[in-house]
């Protein structure tokens, strides 16, 4: 086995691909392992990369191939799919995932450690909380508008239909009052976790010191600065921050070709989460900009003026993500400019 140069996983479950491959690309073994088996073989076998899909539970088992000595090549789905030849199987897949760890420009994805996994979980907990509060919400406003109580969205309006549903003089059967009640205790025990995961991470913002330096620049809060902790690898492997931004997916998406360069939209590529949270920022700064009038920020307030406002506030979120960039690099506060 010590020929082997690259173990390529294809994860799964319970039976998982694994395809050994030597240094000049020949296929040694291509075989389905159980759970047990895998980790066997990980610690067993001579120190070699491994490679797999940066997928579901890819972070984990690239923990567990690091604590064995092996290093590890997690690789975007996206840049294995090319490699795969003819029909999808687990066998192909195992294969195209060994040939694409074995290509010299192959861009690898970092192994996340588990405090990092663990600060995600929180951030996505906090968002699912959120959605299921806004989906009772829709569904109670959507119900009591069929017996003519109409109330605006989001949650500042819930007083209204709270108010409603205890008035004895509204007309409504007792049905409705009863799902109304259960209704309003469930969002108001989502609004109480909502507020403590909130204010846990508005804690660690004062606290921990990168996200109190990220909480700095104007349009970045405590959300936001958690989910860059969370989500967004080490920024010095970036080469530049607009290396940053492409990871985000806030640079135009190219068609070019015979030397004329062809621009389109943003590409939306990379992490969702903290591309979303920051054009939410700089809307918000967008806004207070407009309501003041002006800023004393140039660029913004030229680009306020001659832009929609969506345009100006992917522009400014495109910035935003190479300040972040410049200040986790160089361990500096922001500086207005």
């Amino acid at each position: 086995m010590s020929e082997i140069s690259i173990l390529a996983i294809d994860l799964a479950k319970g039976s998982f691909q694994v395809c050994g491959v030597k240094a000049d690309g020949a296929v040694v073994f291509n075989k389905s392992v159980s759970r047990p088996r895998l980790y066997q073989l990980l610690a067993d076998h001579a120190h070699c990369a491994v490679a797999m899909e940066a997928c579901a539970t890819s972070h984990h088992w690239g923990r567990v191939a690091q604590s064995y000595g092996h290093e590890v090549r997690l690789i975007p789905a996206a840049y294995v799919k090319p490699f795969v030849k003819r029909q999808k199987n687990d066998r192909a897949d195992a294969e195209a995932i060994a040939e694409a760890a074995s290509r010299p420009s192959m861009r690898f994805v970092a192994v996340k450690s588990a405090e990092k996994q663990g600060r995600a979980v929180a951030f996505r907990t906090h968002q699912c909380f959120v959605r299921q509060r806004t989906q009772l919400i829709n569904a109670l406003r959507g119900h009591l508008a069929e017996f003519g109580l109409v109330a605006p969205k989001g949650p500042a309006s819930l007083k209204l239909l709270e108010q409603a549903l205890a008035q004895p003089d509204v007309d409504l059967p007792s049905p409705v009052r009863e799902m109304g009640s259960l209704y309003l205790d469930q969002i108001g025990r989502l609004t109480e976790l909502i507020e403590k995961l909130a204010g846990e991470l508005d804690r660690a913002s004062k606290t921990d010191e990168e996200l109190r330096r990220l909480c700095t620049v104007p349009g970045i809060g405590p959300v936001t600065a958690g989910a860059i902790a969370a989500f967004a690898p080490d920024l010095s492997t970036f080469d530049s921050g607009r290396n940053f931004a492409a990871w985000l997916g806030l640079v135009p998406r190219q068609r070019s070709t015979g030397g004329k360069a062809r621009l389109g939209a943003v590409s939306k590529m990379g992490q969702c989460d903290i591309r979303k949270l920051l054009i939410v920022g700089a809307m918000s700064v967008i806004r207070w900009v407009v309501r003041k009038g002006g800023s004393s920020n140039r660029w913004l307030a030229n680009l306020v003026a001659r832009k929609p406002r969506m345009v100006a506030a992917v522009a400014l979120a495109n910035k935003m993500a190479r300040m972040i960039w410049a200040m986790t690099t160089k361990q500096e506060n922001y500086r207005m400019a």
